[in-house]
């Protein structure tokens, strides 16, 4: 039997997933502290994956991590929907596709 090791924050259901498949997960459950630092590693992970598949799907999951982390920071979802419209609303989104060169 082969042991597959990955040391890696994963979804919610994947341990389940795992004994489903006949196998045995050996998983632990982390501090908030640590959460908080696999959660911004998964983010880069997620967004890495985005990069190199520019899927709706891998875009997706940039999303499931980004509302853990905002969550996790004692956050709402609608609060970060609040900032995202205050600050969208004040500066723009990139809908227009400026590219700026200088200012002078």
């Amino acid at each position: 039997m082969s042991i597959a090791e990955y040391h890696k924050l994963v979804r919610d259901k994947i341990p389940e997933m795992i004994r489903e498949q006949g196998e045995t997960p050996v998983f632990r459950i982390l501090e908030q502290e640590e959460y908080l630092k696999e959660l911004d590693r998964k983010l880069d992970e997620e967004i890495r994956e985005y990069q190199e598949d520019k899927s709706l799907e891998e875009l997706a999951d940039v999303l499931e991590v980004m509302l853990a982390i905002c969550k996790a920071r004692g956050y709402s979802e609608q609060e970060l929907r609040d900032v995202y419209e205050k600050k969208h609303a004040k500066r723009g989104g990139f809908e227009e596709r400026i590219y700026l060169i200088s200012k002078e």
